[in-house]
């Protein structure tokens, strides 16, 4: 078990922008980063963990939602469609909770931990999670969401 430190805001880090995970990268390291993301995620509590979190910028998403485990590797959102609003936390931003409005529903194309493609409808609590990581790829926090949400 590894657990990786994650950078607390305002560490700079946290806005770079990610970059895509290349299909000439390394299986076996993608498959051990990913697991100690994993690990990591499950020490902090967490829902969801970008590798942006861990200053690893690859666009890489951890998840574990009702112990359905997912890994997002270069995710797009290709559709979206309603609006939900869920009070969210980052592991990033310790003890700071806030309602965002995010899409209901979304279809994602991604690969996974195979670096093969795959397609994912999400909506709820799934698809706002998926958003959150992503919106932390391209260096986005939940506090940039406090003036679109006045």
């Amino acid at each position: 078990m590894s657990i990786l430190s994650i950078l607390i805001y305002p560490d700079e880090n946290l806005r770079k922008k990610a970059e895509l995970v290349s299909d000439k990268e390394n299986l076996n390291e993608i498959n051990i980063f990913v697991k100690n993301m994993f690990d990591t995620m499950y020490y902090y509590n967490g829902i969801g963990l970008s590798a942006t979190q861990v200053n690893i910028h690859k666009q890489i998403i951890t998840i574990d939602i009702d112990n359905n485990k997912i890994v997002l590797i270069n995710p797009i959102i290709k559709n979206k469609k309603g609006y939900v609003s869920f009070c969210e936390g980052c592991l990033s931003i310790p003890n700071f909770f806030l309602n965002i409005i995010r899409y209901k529903n979304i279809e994602i194309e991604y690969l996974d931990i195979d670096l093969k493609k795959k397609k994912l409808k999400a909506s709820n609590i799934l698809s706002s999670c998926i958003q959150h990581e992503i919106d932390h790829l391209y260096g986005i926090l939940i506090i940039d969401h406090l003036k679109k949400n006045k």
